[in-house]
């Protein structure tokens, strides 16, 4: 379910000539698959290699995040997920996305940062 990051036929030339296909897909131009960052006891995180020998940490289960608040950074740990501006049925299965409002020990806290991404919940107290 990955994503082709290509040129896309809808956009109109200028010239009003037909769009033909340049070339055939390229693997190097999709994208990763989503994430799914999920909430449980134990952190799991997965190194995957990119381009250019670089490496990213993909977090698949979160069980702290590092809040901002007003004495500074707190670990605090999950609870749920309350709700998710991107999809609804998101916050039912526990999902963590950037946006999405979180129950903690410390109140409810809102995601800052892409979790599927960055390997860590990055958040600020609501």
């Amino acid at each position: 379910m990955e994503k082709y990051h290509g040129k896309g036929k809808t956009k109109i030339s200028g010239t009003g000539g037909r769009i033909r296909k340049a070339a055939d897909k390229k693997l190097h131009l999709a994208g990763s698959p989503f994430g799914a960052t999920k909430i449980g006891e134990k952190e799991v995180r997965i190194v995957s290699r990119h381009r250019g020998n670089t490496h990213k940490i993909r977090l698949k289960v979160a069980a702290f995040a590092n809040v901002l608040t007003k004495d500074g950074m707190k670990k605090v740990r999950i609870k749920n997920v309350t709700e998710t501006p991107d999809n609804r049925h998101y916050a039912r299965q526990n999902l963590i996305t950037k946006g999405a409002v979180i129950d903690s020990e410390i109140g409810k806290i809102k995601v800052t940062n892409r979790v599927g991404q960055d390997g860590v919940v990055n958040a600020r107290l609501l």
